[in-house]
């Protein structure tokens, strides 16, 4: 089978690892002991996650929302019976404190646009071009009312996320040009209807609805866009 290797090539390929020095060896080891502890852990805080309410969840269902959230956020959409038939796009534009003191603010950039962009043509795309934006407004909109109140404990984490995320897509794009500073960000989303097909009788408004936030400061540290 292609891709395979031959107990012959095992050996050889074991036989290098042994012929290295002891502290290789070791480090090695432990390497592979790490990743495989960690890989164990992950699998195991997302079958909690996914699982029915039991006792272990109950315990250490804190411990397993902040393994999960937002980076590996489990959910159902895709199989649900009427799924999503709208394209969301997430804007932002920012408030810039320039080198003489003046301020001054942005247009409004499409994140979700430039990771379109960056997705369209490409045959393997990164996972943070095709999900980190989209699921960091799902984990915002997932724990905030109708009017941007944060409901629950994670509104103010999903705050930060987004956030720091808009604050460094906008210094990759050096939206607060030479000298400025990023005091302040809006964000909003733009949802427009996906128009049903020519030989369909539904009709569906194709004006775009928005979303808008207010604006939120930008702490010192994020500012500059070096935040990780």
């Amino acid at each position: 089978m292609p891709g395979t290797e031959a107990p012959g090539e095992q050996a050889e390929n074991w036989g290098r690892v042994a012929s290295l020095p002891l502290p290789y060896r070791v480090g090695a080891a432990l390497a592979l002991a790490v990743v495989g502890v960690v890989t164990c852990v992950h699998l195991g805080m997302v079958f909690l996650h996914v699982a029915p309410s039991n006792t272990l969840t109950k315990q250490h269902g804190e411990a397993i929302e902040e393994w999960i959230y937002p980076e590996f956020e489990q959910n159902w959409k895709l199989f649900a019976p009427n799924p999503l038939q709208q394209n969301i796009a997430v804007e932002v534009r920012a408030q810039v404190r320039t080198p003489d003191g003046s301020t001054r603010t942005t247009g409004w950039y499409s994140l979700s646009a430039q990771d379109g962009r960056a997705i369209d043509g490409n045959l393997v795309p990164s996972h943070t071009q095709q999900n980190e934006l989209r699921r960091a407004w799902d984990f915002f909109t997932a724990t905030h009312d109708n009017d941007n109140r944060p409901v629950g404990l994670r509104g103010a984490l999903s705050e930060q996320y987004i956030r720091r995320i808009v604050v460094l897509r906008l210094g990759r794009d050096d939206a607060a040009g030479s000298g400025g500073v990023v005091e302040r960000v809006q964000i909003r989303s733009r949802t427009t209807n996906v128009q049903p097909p020519k030989w369909s009788a539904e009709k569906v408004p194709d004006s775009p609805v928005y979303r808008q936030l207010a604006w939120w400061s930008v702490p010192a540290s994020e500012a500059d866009g070096s935040v990780r």
